[in-house]
């Protein structure tokens, strides 16, 4: 079982940058491949990064490419979400999400645990 909180979301104006958490609870987090996705409001949820066990391994969706950075810290039980360069079409309630598998995978479904999300907002 893994629990996960995530933090540091925020109101921030565009061309700013904000950095998000993800603390997991549980002795094998650092066996699991993180995940981060984002709902809108009216849309579905969507991909954004991922990162595999031994942080080798990162994905991201093309919309953020070049922007967002994932990296995790397996001695804090942490994955953060780096958020420069943000746009008003980032804003979105952020999840991080854990899966069992050893592939960074972009589908919601094949994550098997998620945080409660937070709310990113960033103004024109």
């Amino acid at each position: 079982q893994v629990q996960l909180v995530e933090s540091g979301g925020g109101l921030v104006q565009a061309g700013g940058s904000l950095r998000l958490s993800c603390a997991a609870s549980g002795r094998t987090f650092s066996s699991y491949v993180i995940g981060w996705f984002r709902q809108a409001p009216g849309k579905e949820r969507e991909f954004v990064a991922g990162i595999n066990w031994t942080g080798g391994s990162t994905d991201y969706a093309d919309s953020v490419k070049g922007r967002f950075t994932i990296s995790r810290d397996n001695a804090k039980n942490t994955v953060y979400l780096q958020m420069d360069s943000l746009k008003p079409e980032d804003t979105a309630v952020y999840y991080c999400a854990a899966s069992r598998g050893v592939v960074v995978r972009t589908t919601a479904w094949l994550y098997d645990y998620w945080g409660q999300g937070t709310q990113v907002t960033v103004s024109s």
